[in-house]
């Protein structure tokens, strides 16, 4: 999810940059309420586990895609499905440009051995290269954040409505390397609470997840557990409306800076250098690990290779660090 996510500023730059541009995102269903707000754009799904699956698939795919008559086709993904229907588009020989992921020099920045530690290229740069390939430059220091939705009456019957400010919370990732002590996150959330100023709002999906939330949330009046009470569409509106997100290096962090609002990450094993960072957010809003103690971080993009003796880097980001840079957002 944080992948797709990542393309809305960059598609945002490239219709304001370009307004007589027409845009088709093929995307799965779960992921299309991410590009709400984005004029000038229309969303296809991409039904990957049945109608479009498989090789059939995909040609069926291309056959539903052929009538709407591209100019061209941006591969912001370049896996295996999006290859073969590069092929397929090849047919018809429209020019197709497909993303560079860095793989070599990201293999470079994440090895053990040898190590080249240094800022690669963002992943938002590599998909704004993509359409600059096909003769769409776009300049992202121009891109401007979505705009807040207005609250449906559900959401709002929801969290209520009061004067303080509403802190987003998104403790989970999808590996461990990534996510922050919950522990620490609980001592967090106490902290925050007895201020009486903020609304904390937690954020989260699965079973699993949601009964740890529904337990963090019987704490106090003041936190609320969204996970499993909302769709993907109501929980972009209440992230569109908070105050401050607190996420770890995970989709959360990357869908509420699409809308301008403050994002503090946690880094486990994984680093800000592999060019995942979330859009248009300061760096002193990156809380990281302590590589002088574990110095092999990053360890791997994803977070999914934990070196042994790595397992607790986490606890290296103390929560007074966190809350002093959660306050000195909100309070200003």
């Amino acid at each position: 999810m944080g992948d797709v996510a990542m393309t809305v500023p960059v598609l945002r730059a490239l219709i304001d940059k370009y307004p007589e541009i027409r845009l088709t995102i093929l995307t799965k269903k779960n992921f299309m309420p991410i590009f709400d707000g984005l004029e000038h754009v229309q969303v296809k799904e991409a039904d990957v586990k049945n109608r479009h699956k498989g090789l059939m698939g995909l040609w069926r795919l291309y056959k539903e895609l052929k009538p709407q008559q591209f100019d061209a086709v941006a591969d912001l993904h370049n896996v295996l499905r999006s290859r073969i229907l590069k092929k397929y588009f090849a047919l018809d020989r429209l020019p197709f440009a497909q993303i560079d992921k860095g793989r070599k020099e990201k293999k470079a920045l994440t090895r053990s051995k040898n190590k080249v530690f240094e800022q690669l290229r963002t992943t938002h740069q590599r998909y704004a290269d993509v359409f600059g390939q096909l003769g769409f430059p776009v300049d992202l220091s121009n891109a401007k954040p979505l705009e807040r939705i207005q609250l449906s009456e559900k959401v709002l019957g929801l969290v209520g409505q009061d004067v303080k400010k509403w802190v987003g919370i998104a403790p989970f990732a999808a590996h461990e390397g990534k996510m922050y002590p919950l522990e620490s996150t609980k001592e967090i959330i106490k902290k925050l609470d007895d201020t009486e100023k903020y609304k904390i709002l937690l954020f989260g999906g699965g079973t699993k997840e949601i009964e740890v939330l529904e337990g963090m949330a019987q704490t106090s009046e003041n936190v609320f557990c969204m996970a499993g009470k909302l769709n993907l569409s109501e929980e972009l509106q209440l992230i569109s409306n908070l105050d401050v997100m607190l996420s770890m290096d995970s989709g959360n962090a990357h869908m509420a800076a699409n809308y301008g609002i403050p994002v503090v990450t946690l880094w486990g094993v994984t680093h800000p250098f592999a060019g995942f960072y979330p859009f248009g957010q300061p760096l002193e809003n990156a809380l990281m690990a302590d590589r002088g103690i574990y110095p092999l971080i990053p360890t791997s993009v994803y977070g999914n290779k934990v070196p042994q003796g790595y397992e607790n880097a986490m606890e290296t980001i103390k929560p007074e660090r966190v809350l002093d840079r959660l306050t000195g957002i909100l309070d200003n």
